[in-house]
């Protein structure tokens, strides 16, 4: 039992949040993917399990699951050079005919 526990709350962890761009918007449109934020450590099953745990309710299927470290831009604080964080990007194949619903997602419990 404390296994699945562990399992869940690590799988809670893993998407931070959907990375909303004009460009991301277009594949969303074109080839029926959504593009999210993880974990930098997330590994393309967690995601895939991640998402189908959080939307169980709507019966989505994640076909394929891409990843893309993304490096951090170098900014400048006044007379300082600073970097930002680099971060992970998933892109999220989801079968044909479903779609994610971002405006009633729904409470998931451990059961």
């Amino acid at each position: 039992m404390s296994g699945s526990i562990k399992q869940y709350e690590r799988l809670m962890q893993v998407i931070l949040a959907p990375y909303i761009s004009e460009k991301g918007t277009s594949i969303g449109e074109a080839h029926n993917q959504t593009i999210f934020r993880v974990v930098r450590n997330a590994t393309k099953s967690e995601i895939k399990a991640a998402i189908e745990m959080i939307w169980k309710d709507q019966n989505i299927k994640v076909e394929k699951v891409q990843t893309m470290n993304v490096k951090g831009k170098q900014k400048r604080f006044g007379r300082y050079l600073g970097n930002r964080s680099n971060w992970k990007k998933a892109i999220v194949s989801i079968k044909e005919g479903q779609e994610l619903s971002f405006t009633n997602l729904p409470s998931v419990g451990v059961k």
